[in-house]
């Protein structure tokens, strides 16, 4: 069996250092694999979750307190995409090109690209992973945000510290247009560190407000988000703070997954983690800061940006290699390789056919926000 890749192996690998200076924001940021990786395609891996308790008064008695049950929860994360980014040549392609630019020249761009695109694809299911899974968001739609000043990261860590996240590992994920007008506001690019230039032209700016900001081109834009037309509802019932499940009455329209609302009286923004259905929806854990009363407005703020404030442990990314059966496929080889900034190991293949080979470049990937409560939106 001829073994091709070990000929294309200096192809892959000048592909690899053009991918590596790409701007990576959201994968880096996250919890990569966790074991879900294991998982075949959309099989279902659960991750638990703890509850919230609360304390109760030590008594002393003859037997303990026959309390202390917990309902404990948890968060399904799949596999669920399997792609593969194909090129192939045939022989009079080779040669033909061999006598103009060369088609080990042309090849070389075309492996760049395929690893590209697959990192491009994981930015955005990331980004659009998190946006309907946050707890609150901050901001005003429309309004990028570091227009001024840095209040803005302030802020999300406000929420964040309120839930009760971690204050280390935590990262915020913007995007280009935050991200020029962070620079107009900090010298990001003020060093001559060359290992600190290099990772800025990666995606991470700067460290501020116990936060590392990333620019991504996967942060869900407003052009890319249409609310949902909910419009005149107010609360059915009084609602306690914390409650997650929201009752609504008398408006009309949807109210999607995602979309960010707001009830009058309460300065908080929640998120929508399950659309409204049956005069019901669901918002992000903790759940509401302060009590709402019967009758309350509730109004759905307009399309926004939705850069994402998080702690490393709350999303998880799991990347594998496609499966492949004992006995093998048709590839006569294949090998694996890891791009050393996002940490994503890809698949090459090639498969011969008749005057002609098919190269391949795959990943399987899936993933979830496991902690909603150590998860933001920093509105644009």
């Amino acid at each position: 069996m001829p073994n091709i890749l070990t000929s294309l192996m200096p192809d892959i690998y000048a592909s690899l250092d053009v991918v590596s200076r790409e701007m990576v924001g959201f994968i880096p940021a996250v919890t990569l694999d966790a074991g879900v990786s294991r998982a075949a395609l959309n099989q279902t891996v659960r991750s638990f979750v703890t509850p919230a308790v609360e304390a109760e008064d030590s008594a002393p008695a003859q037997l303990p307190p026959d309390t202390g049950d917990q309902d404990i929860g948890n968060v399904p994360i799949t596999i669920s995409r399997s792609r593969s980014v194909p090129f192939r040549w045939t022989g009079e392609e080779e040669r033909g090109m061999d006598s103009g630019p060369g088609a080990k020249s042309i090849r070389v761009d075309q492996i760049t690209q395929a690893m590209r695109t697959l990192v491009n694809e994981l930015e955005v299911f990331v980004g659009g992973m998190a946006r309907p899974a946050a707890s609150r968001a901050w901001g005003t739609p429309g309004s990028t945000p570091f227009d001024g000043d840095l209040k803005d990261p302030a802020h999300v860590l406000k929420i964040l510290k309120d839930n009760g996240a971690p204050v280390s590992g935590l990262q915020l994920v913007i995007d280009t247009t935050a991200g020029a007008n962070l620079r107009s506001q900090v010298k990001v690019t003020d060093t001559f560190d060359k290992e600190a230039i290099e990772m800025r032209g990666r995606g991470t700016l700067i460290d501020i407000h116990n936060f590392k900001i990333r620019e991504s081109a996967g942060v869900v834009d407003a052009d890319a988000w249409t609310p949902g037309t909910g419009s005149g509802y107010t609360a059915n019932g009084a609602h306690a703070k914390g409650a997650t499940l929201i009752a609504v009455q008398a408006g009309t329209g949807g109210i999607r997954a995602g979309d960010i609302i707001a009830f009058a009286g309460d300065a908080s923004q929640y998120v929508v983690t399950g659309a409204l259905a049956g005069g019901l929806l669901t918002i992000g854990a903790p759940g509401l800061r302060k009590a709402v009363a019967d009758g309350v407005a509730v109004t759905v703020l307009p399309a926004a940006t939705a850069n994402v404030a998080f702690h490393r442990s709350a999303i998880v990314l799991a990347t594998r290699p496609p499966a492949i059966p004992d006995g093998g496929d048709m590839a006569d080889d294949r090998t694996l390789v890891t791009d050393p900034v996002s940490g994503i190991t890809f698949e090459f293949a090639t498969y011969p056919q008749y005057r002609r080979r098919r190269y391949e470049v795959s990943l399987a990937y899936g993933g979830a926000v496991i902690k909603p409560a150590h998860t933001a939106l920093l509105l644009g």
